[in-house]
């Protein structure tokens, strides 16, 4: 990784930055698959959170007929008693959560950290979904099993503590399947989704973008990772093509049809571009966007909020960004 990323960061972040460095962090693409997951889990498995009400683990039927497993994530009661009114209960929003990790790593474990803050900051019940990873499952898969725990959240969000605005939301690959996840519910007549929330997605297989020439060797995300991600989640070239795949390549006609929209991006990033520039194809169709952008914080910002004070700031503003959303 080159010196002077880690010199264009937070200092705070550029201390989290490295020690991770400083336990031998090797880039994603030099590892087989087996062992990135593996490292992945260990990396990021380990984080509290905040203490919330309940989780609940459970599966449902996925789009290929096994089982789908997902976990929910119920906030805390408010109030000076602990209870909240029973109309403001019901009219809690849900979010549904993909993890990001390239469609090849990830778990609800390397997750659960964002989820508990997501729940706890935003008052939703979160719903974060364990699809089906690549290579072995390429894509669609991983859309397909998002998008299926979406409509089952439509259809049973309320016996969980749910009920009110469905919300998509995702980190990096998980950020361009929640996208995916909007998009595809515009076209198919499908869920009636109220927001999405992408947290430095991942939108397009192109590299030739000014954020992969200044920030392409990382920290925690090179071009050559990103390539190699890319690599395990396509069957082939066209399917870079495909907006389902690739959201940024969809056309006017399909981002018209996108919910309002909050964008989460790091200067010190090389997916930075690719996320502004989805900001800036959905405010050209008049979609509302909300635009969070931290110049001096890292790709996986969002896992940092513990010990990187911008970070926890960043994520206030995404949840009060989601919030005047569904205002």
């Amino acid at each position: 990784m080159a010196g002077a990323d880690l010199d264009a960061l937070d200092p705070e972040c550029a201390r989290v930055v490295r020690e991770f460095l400083a336990e031998g962090l090797p880039e994603w693409h030099t590892l087989s698959v087996a062992s990135a997951r593996r490292l992945e889990d260990e990396l990021f498995s380990g984080g509290d959170g905040p203490e919330l009400a309940a989780t609940r683990e459970f599966a449902i039927e996925g789009p290929a007929g096994d089982e789908l497993p997902l976990r929910a994530y119920r906030p805390a009661a408010e109030g000076p008693d602990g209870d909240k009114p029973d109309a403001a209960i019901s009219n809690r929003p849900t979010v549904v959560f993909s993890h990001g990790g390239g469609w090849t790593l990830g778990t609800l474990d390397s997750a659960d950290d964002i989820c508990r803050e997501l729940a706890a900051r935003t008052g939703a019940l979160v719903l974060s979904v364990d699809y089906r990873l690549a290579p072995e499952h390429p894509f669609p898969a991983a859309l397909d099993g998002a998008y299926r725990a979406t409509e089952w959240a439509d259809a049973n969000a309320d016996a969980l503590g749910g009920g009110g605005p469905l919300v998509v939301a995702g980190t990096s690959a998980g950020g361009g399947l929640a996208a995916a996840v909007a998009l595809r519910a515009a076209i198919e007549d499908g869920p009636d989704i109220a927001a999405q929330v992408l947290l430095y997605p991942m939108l397009d297989r192109d590299t030739t973008r000014a954020s992969y020439a200044e920030h392409g060797d990382g920290p925690l995300l090179t071009t050559a990772d990103v390539c190699w991600f890319w690599s395990q989640y396509l069957r082939s070239p066209v399917d870079a093509h495909n907006p389902f795949a690739a959201p940024l390549r969809a056309d006017v006609d399909l981002l018209t049809e996108a919910p309002p929209a909050v964008v989460a991006t790091a200067g010190v990033d090389p997916l930075r571009d690719e996320g502004r520039a989805y900001a800036d194809r959905l405010a050209a169709v008049d979609v509302p966007v909300t635009r969070v952008h931290e110049p001096d914080l890292c790709h996986g910002f969002c896992s940092l909020t513990d010990d990187v004070p911008a970070a926890d700031r960043a994520m206030d503003e995404i949840c009060e960004g989601l919030a005047a959303h569904l205002a």
